[in-house]
């Protein structure tokens, strides 16, 4: 009898990595459903597209429906992301951040793990930042959402420890998609190479990835003075 056909939900796949991932998933022969705020192109047999905003009150039940069409889900990807300049006079745009890369990978967690669970088996992995280690006065919403999302997702890998589910933080350093904004971006890596550590994840499931190493070498040790200090 032939081998299931592996299924996957990819969440924020318009661009960038996101994309890039959901294209090497289909490549190797996974069934794909992907959720982002607009089309991404993608158009074959094994690729079910859903647009919708990670923050909108409808997106749970979008995504369970995404969920059950593919069946059982044995990975699950959040890739959405985004990041502003902090502009004192108006933090709506932080607020929206912590929304997107924090509440939204909660609001999807809260959907996947319990089919995951259920079914014993499944991984998680999610697309954090270096910038968790930071304390970043330019980008308060992005660095403090990021720094919620791996401390989360670290206590959930504990917490579903001896159920068959899995969940990986990985936590990239510049990455050249347009997330990567700034004119200093020291060890920026091209999204070919991200996909592959991402595929890397999916073999081995660890719980935590940093890469590039001498960037979170880096991060490690800038980290103390980006606190301030009286």
């Amino acid at each position: 009898m032939a081998d299931r056909v592996r299924c996957a939900v990819v969440v924020g796949n318009s661009d960038g990595i996101g994309l890039a991932f959901t294209r090497r998933l289909l490549a190797d022969g996974w069934r794909v459903a992907g959720l982002s705020r607009r089309e991404n192109g993608i158009n074959v047999p094994t690729y079910a597209h859903h647009t919708v905003d990670v923050t909108a009150p409808d997106y749970p039940d979008l995504l369970g429906k995404a969920v059950d069409e593919l069946g059982q889900v044995d990975l699950c990807v959040y890739a959405a992301g985004i990041g502003d300049p902090v502009d004192l006079a108006d933090l709506d745009a932080q607020t929206h951040t912590i929304e997107v890369n924090l509440m939204g990978a909660a609001r999807t967690v809260a959907v996947v793990v319990p089919r995951m669970v259920a079914a014993g088996d499944g991984h998680v992995i999610g697309l954090s930042s270096m910038a968790d280690r930071l304390v970043s006065g330019e980008a308060p919403g992005y660095a403090g959402s990021k720094a919620g999302l791996s401390s989360y997702l670290m206590g959930l890998s504990a917490a579903l420890r001896g159920q068959g589910v899995s969940v990986t933080t990985v936590r990239f350093g510049f990455v050249d998609t347009k997330m990567a904004k700034g004119p200093v971006r020291p060890l920026m890596i091209p999204v070919d190479r991200a996909v592959e550590i991402l595929a890397r994840c999916v073999r081995s499931r660890p719980v935590r990835v940093s890469r590039p190493r001498r960037m979170a070498l880096l991060t490690s040790l800038l980290a103390p003075l980006t606190r301030p200090r009286r």
